[in-house]
């Protein structure tokens, strides 16, 4: 889009009266990015808002005492449940590797 002085001024207009990019852009007929660029190229910006609401700072919540009879408590042991010896995996030669990729690709075509 081709700015003119009519179309800046429209903009500067516009943009002062609290109109957003997206309807400055369509009273313009152009994208909302064009008008984007434009007001970034003017060096035009909007004033911080204030914030609308103030924020609650909460107290840090107090840690329950712990009861004496809960440490109390005898604590169970770990039991391993691998009992059983593994076996180190078993090695394939080049060629088994081959005839195993080969009867793959066979039973996924």
């Amino acid at each position: 889009m081709g700015w003119d002085a009519k179309d800046i001024a429209l903009l500067n207009r516009l943009w002062s009266a609290g109109q957003s990019a997206a309807q400055i852009a369509r009273r313009l007929g152009c994208s909302r990015n064009a008008v984007c660029g434009m007001l970034t190229r003017l060096g035009l910006k909007r004033g911080h808002k204030p914030p609308t609401a103030t924020p609650k700072i909460r107290p840090r919540p107090k840690l329950r005492p712990t009861s004496s009879a809960a440490c109390a408590r005898p604590v169970a042991r770990k039991v391993s449940r691998n009992t059983v010896q593994r076996q180190p995996p078993k090695e394939f030669s080049k060629q088994q590797l081959y005839s195993m990729l080969a009867e793959a690709v066979r039973n996924t075509g």
